[in-house]
């Protein structure tokens, strides 16, 4: 049976602390453009989220994908300690400031999303970065942000309603996973990621 598997590059020196100016610009230009999407969705969501609420209570939390896509996308573009987090707080950032209702606690989300997405790069120690640590790294952003919320958002609701929306957040990071996944393959196969470790990736049959 051939099976394509994807390797990635672990050449001599890569050094996953130290960050290039390259580096801190494409972090820069990713966020910027996820927060653009943050700000777009934070506009949009509603219809769905309430027509989703309307059909079962909790299911709502499908709606998070797009905001959930941008720490896993910087990891697994720039490939360095703090990528994920710093891209998904520069994202939820530029969403506050172009169009967030919800004010700066946004910014607390980020934070919680981004670490949620950074700790599944380190456990895997920046050296894995498929489609599945791409899916689990959006499940534990999402994971992450589950308390704050149901806490601030969703205060008072009964369990069912708890355990249905925390499983349609998770679920949702788990698309955004492999939606940011499919994006930096795209972006790999432009050659505007040659400079990285992810824009040098190379196919095997197997």
């Amino acid at each position: 049976m051939t099976t394509e598997i994807t390797t990635t590059s672990t050449r001599p020196g890569r050094n996953i602390w130290r960050w290039r100016v390259v580096d801190i610009v494409v972090a820069s230009v990713l966020g910027v453009a996820s927060g653009v999407i943050f700000a777009a969705w934070n506009i949009g969501y509603a219809g769905p989220s309430n027509a989703l609420s309307a059909l079962l209570p909790g299911l709502q939390g499908l709606t998070a994908a797009p905001w959930l896509f941008a720490g896993v996308l910087g990891g697994l573009v720039i490939r360095k300690v703090g990528a994920a987090f710093y891209v998904e707080v520069l994202a939820a950032l530029v969403s506050v400031l172009l169009a967030a209702q919800w004010g700066p606690d946004v910014l607390i989300s980020g934070v919680l999303q981004g670490l949620g997405a950074e700790l599944v790069f380190a456990a895997f120690l920046y050296r894995r970065f498929g489609v599945v640590v791409a899916t689990l790294a959006g499940a534990a952003a999402a994971l992450l942000e589950v308390p704050h919320e149901l806490i601030v958002y969703y205060p008072g609701f009964d369990t069912w309603f708890n355990i249905v929306f925390t499983v349609s957040l998770v679920v949702a990071g788990a698309i955004a996973g492999v939606l940011a996944w499919l994006l930096a393959r795209g972006l790999a196969a432009t050659g505007v990621l040659r400079r990285f470790s992810s824009g040098n990736e190379r196919t095997v049959d197997v």
